[in-house]
């Protein structure tokens, strides 16, 4: 926590204890605390935890301040300040029928993101331009304020309002089911402010995100007429979003002060600016036909058309039809615009919002659950479900590739997750597929690799002029090689310069938001009435979260008070430093800080059936030479390895590297290597195959020196053996005029492929490599600094996949590959 924060914490403390006698107020200690977070965030049920607590003494000798879960709820509703709003239940009556929903005030939702102390030092109050050059013309895209929407609205503003601060509403809606049996389904409606970056917004441990409105879930089926019915619901949902929005209008017009969580005041103005939501969603909110695009005005026969000419519609010449309602012209201006004839939409009267631009792209469902599963329908189709399931079973291992075991023709209800990890190795797939009537398959190839070109690209999470002028390539292209084309993917550079990157309005951000503020409420409840019992569970686990955060805050206080000012300002400084996104960056190796095995044998390190490293002595003999004297010639270096001796018979052995990049990814492990050889249970079945990754290698002579790569040309595939670290005793003796600051504490054995063909291969536009094998085979021994990352390479099938070929042995038993470049988007930005 840093000082900013203070101001709104301070005020938190006043209200919960005004003595400032007790850290964990209005709770007895630090234990009572952690045992009602336990109960709050990660308990079993009330009734389980009421049952605990009667159990003799229990209360007692932990010194608890409550005896059941009525008593702590009791004081968490009423000694735990709320700085979020509580919900009211609303009622509305269609067609003969009341329906209820479970509603919180927006505005009240959007001060307390606003205000939240743990946002502070987050929060955006204005539009920026970022740039990649000096000359300020090539642009950079990524959070919301850096697209041109906060920017024209802000232009807006301060001609009519000056001094204004945008507050950028961002809307997301949809269905989810309760239970898998019962059919119970909730509609939640959840809200964030653009003002938070999307690290924020998109991490539910940050808070970034509130549920606004539980919207009402009846199927309306004592309405027969299907046409009537649709309309209803429509009527339904509008009726209710309009009663949620209503506050939108007098404050996004005129604004109103909202106070940060460091005290200071602004007076911002509230405005939609998106609205993320699946297709069904896009054309409840809009109005339009199903079949139809909902944000231009292409008919529904010339979606296949590229490029397509027709403008965005138009949300004024919608508002003017929109006042005919009630009239007999109304339904013939709704039909000539090709919206439905529905009434009074929410987003009707809301100041600065084109509803038509605030719909964005889908990925999860446009692309991955849309896009990838139709190109694996076409592969399937091609393939046949035998030879696709048997290709992937054999593809390589690797930390970032799931290898579908069982095949992907018997999955039912593939998630966007799943649909995402095929994506990753689809292209492999189709190498060496003969299609029926002699066809060439370069179109097929052509195809399915622009697809995914496009998915990858699409999901940047940072984007430049430059790079937007690719996606339009990649689409013409694609259309160039089908008869068919996915309309939707042309609005998807549109809504990047406007709104960001995808990650902005994604809705697998949706999807994950369903699990803590609907499924796990739910499942709180006793599944009877049970939206009154979500709200409230709910509001209390705010609260809770809340002060755990308000604790955190104060024990940090307390340990930081020896700390001078100006210290403290530069530790401030240091976490609130902005830093754009960064697919470039290089990837740090992290390794644990005790070998996975103290000691392997030198012979278990050559032996075929253990680490299966033939050359290691000679490759390490080489090293040691080689980095005494680093002007010796290959040669030279050869007769001088033959002497060299080593005073150890084992070694140290890791079996993982890791890659993280902290200043970007904090902790995520965005790669690993693996070098283990197979685990032999006791009665000689094997418990875990062999898993030996391939890596990229860095090959120039000072490799170590953490010089970066200029081009592929410089590295090259190798295969991990092992990685392991010399005797400290021994390095003395084996480097004795080395700097020990030039000795590598860990180094790696790698069984060298081919060097990378001049280009990629002409028909696959895949770099291609082969395995050395007989006298060919070449070893080398490597500081760890020299690998760049894992890679996964395509075995090159040559017909139908061999039986014998396992996604364990497959590297071995195959003799030409292909790099994969989709393995990962740090992979693709990096190695394209």
């Amino acid at each position: 926590m840093i000082p900013q924060a203070s101001s709104a914490y301070r005020t938190y403390a006043d209200e919960v204890d005004p003595s400032k006698k007790n850290l964990y107020a209005p709770f007895l200690s630090h234990l009572d605390w952690e045992i009602v977070q336990w109960a709050k965030l990660r308990g079993q049920g009330s009734t389980a935890f009421s049952e605990l607590l009667t159990i003799d003494e229990v209360c007692e000798r932990l010194g608890l301040s409550y005896k059941n879960t009525n008593e702590l709820n009791k004081i968490v509703n009423d000694k735990l300040p709320s700085h979020r709003p509580v919900f009211r239940q609303f009622e509305a009556s269609v067609g003969g029928e009341k329906f209820t929903m479970f509603c919180r005030d927006i505005l009240e939702c959007a001060c307390a993101l606003w205000g939240d102390a743990e946002h502070v030092r987050y929060l955006c109050v204005a539009p920026e331009r970022h740039y990649a050059d000096t000359d300020q013309t090539i642009r950079l895209y990524h959070d919301l304020h850096t697209g041109k929407w906060w920017w024209a609205t802000q232009e807006l503003l301060e001609c009519e309002k000056p001094g204004a601060t945008v507050m950028p509403i961002i809307l997301s809606s949809d269905k989810t089911q309760l239970t898998s049996f019962r059919n119970k389904t909730a509609y939640p409606v959840y809200l964030t402010i653009g003002n938070l970056p999307k690290e924020i917004r998109r991490k539910p441990s940050h808070r970034g995100q509130i549920l606004l409105v539980y919207l009402p879930t009846s199927r309306l089926e004592h309405i027969k007429n299907k046409a009537a019915h649709q309309r209803t619901l429509a009527n339904l949902f509008h009726a209710c979003m309009s009663v949620v929005t209503e506050p939108l209008r007098k404050a996004g017009a005129d604004g109103v002060e909202m106070t940060s969580g460091d005290g200071v005041i602004r007076r911002c103005h509230p405005v939609l600016a998106i609205y993320v939501g699946n297709y069904p969603e896009q054309v409840l909110i809009m109005g339009t036909y199903t079949g139809d695009c909902p944000i231009c005005k292409c008919p529904h026969e010339d979606l296949g058309e590229y490029p397509c000419e027709h403008g965005t519609r138009d949300v004024d010449e919608v508002r003017d039809a929109l006042k005919f309602f009630g009239t007999a012209e109304y339904n013939a201006a709704c039909a000539e615009l090709g919206i439905k004839s529905i009434q009074h939409p929410f987003w009707e009267h809301l100041p600065y919002t084109d509803i038509y631009r605030s719909i964005t792209p889908d990925v999860l469902h446009q692309l991955l659950q849309g896009i990838i599963k139709h190109l694996l329908s076409w592969l399937t189709d091609i393939l046949g479900q035998d030879e696709i399931n048997a290709r992937i079973r054999q593809l390589p291992l690797n930390h970032t590739i799931r290898v579908f075991y069982k095949g992907i023709s018997g999955l039912s209800r593939v998630t966007g997750t799943e649909h995402k990890q095929m994506a990753q190795f689809i292209l492999g797939l189709i190498v060496d597929v003969d299609l029926p009537d002699g066809e060439s398959v370069e179109d097929l190839v052509a195809a399915t690799k622009a697809l995914l070109d496009f998915l990858y690209m699409a999901q940047y999470s940072i984007h430049s002029t430059t790079t937007l002028n690719t996606p339009e390539d990649i689409l013409s292209n694609f259309h160039a090689k089908k008869d068919i084309f996915l309309h939707m993917l042309i609005h998807y550079v549109h809504a990047i310069k406007l709104y960001g990157t995808t990650d902005n309005y994604n809705t697998e951000s949706t999807e994950r938001l369903h699990i803590d503020f609907t499924k796990e409420a739910y499942h709180a409840t006793n599944h009877k009435n049970e939206f009154p019992q979500m709200t409230k569970w709910l509001e209390r686990r705010e609260k809770v979260l809340q002060h755990s955060k308000y604790i955190e805050w104060c024990l940090h206080r307390a340990a930081s008070q020896e700390i001078s000012g100006q210290a403290e300002a530069a530790v401030a400084e240091k976490v609130t430093r902005w830093r754009p996104p960064d697919l470039a960056c290089s990837l740090d190796h992290h390794m644990t800080k005790w070998p996975t095995r103290n000691a392997v044998s030198i012979t278990e390190l050559m032996s075929p059936g253990g680490y299966g490293m033939s050359f290691f002595m000679a490759a390490l003999a080489r090293f040691v030479v080689e980095l005494n004297s680093p002007t010796l010639t290959r040669s030279q270096v050869e007769d001088h390895a033959v002497p060299v001796r080593f005073p150890f018979t084992n070694l140290p052995v890791f079996h993982k590297i890791k890659f993280r990049n902290m200043l970007y990814f904090g902790n995520d492990t965005l790669d690993s290597i693996h070098a283990s050889p197979q685990r032999v249970g006791a009665s000689g079945n094997i418990l875990a195959p062999s898993w030996f990754d391939t890596a990229l290698v860095r090959v120039w002579h000072d490799a170590y020196m953490h010089e970066p790569r200029t081009s592929l040309n410089e590295a090259r595939v190798g295969q991990v053996r092992v990685i392991f670290s010399l005797p400290e005793k021994s390095l003395r003796m084996l480097f004795p005029a080395v700097s020990p600051s030039r000795i590598p504490w860990h180094l790696v054995y790698v069984d060298w492929l081919s060097k990378f063909t001049a280009g990629p291969d002409g028909c696959y536009q895949m770099y291609k490599v082969q395995r050395l094998a007989g006298s060919a085979k070449i070893a080398s021994v490597v500081p760890l600094t020299a690998i760049e990352r894992s890679v996964h390479l395509f075995p090159k099938w040559g017909g139908s996949a061999p039986s014998e070929w396992s996604s364990a042995n497959v590297l071995d038993q195959c003799m030409s590959f292909y790099l994969n470049l989709y393995k990962d988007p740090h992979s693709y930005y990096n190695l394209y």
